[in-house]
């Protein structure tokens, strides 16, 4: 089964024990929960019995026993990546996002990541490239890979087109094989970028993702001194979210600010001589 129509499929079928359920209350807060018989789903506004869930297919509502509803759904993905166990920081869901949109990853790409990390950037990836599509995560920390696997497993169910490479890409390259997309989510990406030129078709598209605004400028005065790439660009996302009541509509007092910086480029071919 591919990883589309696995996942696809787990959406779609009842729960059953053993799976995840995300449970939210009237107050927005929300409660992941492993689907036990006979265990409870406690909350500040009292409790539901995992008995009323499992069975049932997502999108439905239940009333604790002091009479509050509560929703239920499958985990979506950026609430899955926000509770993921990791021992490194993951990429906030709203800059995955920015990064599949800005470097352009498309179904079928082929596509390189330097830094696995918490698995995260590896199943939106896995994701967006969909069954046609390949994802190669090079990992120079063994001691990540195995959580990163499981985690990738549960945001990717299915996915067979995932290969980990351990061992250090500054240093040992990026293979041979050629990539449409290379996505870097480490300390140094510019000591990259003659490793993902020769990796990278033309038109192929570099991303870095990183933490400081001194990184990212000396990616940025990398890549734009160097004749193979092209359209070098920059940014960040601020997420603001807003309330609403009857009388009302203002700014959350709490916002997601800086969470990183993306960097873009393009591979080309070496430009024509002026005159």
């Amino acid at each position: 089964m591919t990883a589309n129509n696995s996942e696809a499929h787990l959406k779609q079928a009842p729960f059953a024990e053993g799976d995840v359920a995300m449970v939210y209350d009237q107050r927005k807060r929300r409660y992941r929960v492993e689907l036990k018989p006979g265990a409870l789903v406690e909350t500040h506004l009292g409790y539901v019995t995992h008995n009323e869930i499992i069975g049932r297919c997502e999108g439905f509502f239940l009333v604790t026993n002091k009479g509050h509803r509560l929703f239920i759904i499958r985990p979506p993905f950026a609430d899955a990546v926000k509770e993921l166990p990791r021992q490194s920081q993951v990429i906030y869901p709203k800059d995955l996002a920015a990064l599949l949109m800005h470097a352009d990853v498309y179904p079928g790409a082929r596509v390189i990541e330097v830094g696995l990390g918490s698995g995260a950037a590896s199943a939106a990836l896995l994701r967006a490239v969909g069954p046609d599509g390949a994802v190669v995560s090079h990992e120079v920390r063994e001691e990540v890979v195995d959580a990163a696997k499981r985690n990738v497993a549960h945001l990717a169910p299915g996915a067979a087109n995932h290969r980990i490479v351990l061992g250090d890409a500054y240093t040992g390259g990026l293979g041979r094989d050629e990539a449409d997309r290379v996505i870097a989510d480490v300390p140094e990406p510019g000591r990259l970028l003659d490793a993902a030129a020769g990796v990278l078709r033309t038109g192929g598209v570099f991303a870095g993702y990183l933490p400081t605004v001194l990184q990212l400028h000396e990616l940025i005065m990398r890549l734009t001194r160097d004749d193979r790439w092209h359209m070098a660009e920059a940014f960040e996302l601020l997420e603001r979210p807003w309330h609403f009541s009857e009388t009302s509509a203002r700014p959350d007092h709490r916002m997601v600010g800086h969470t990183g910086f993306i960097a873009t480029a393009r591979r080309t071919e070496p430009p024509p001589r002026a005159g």
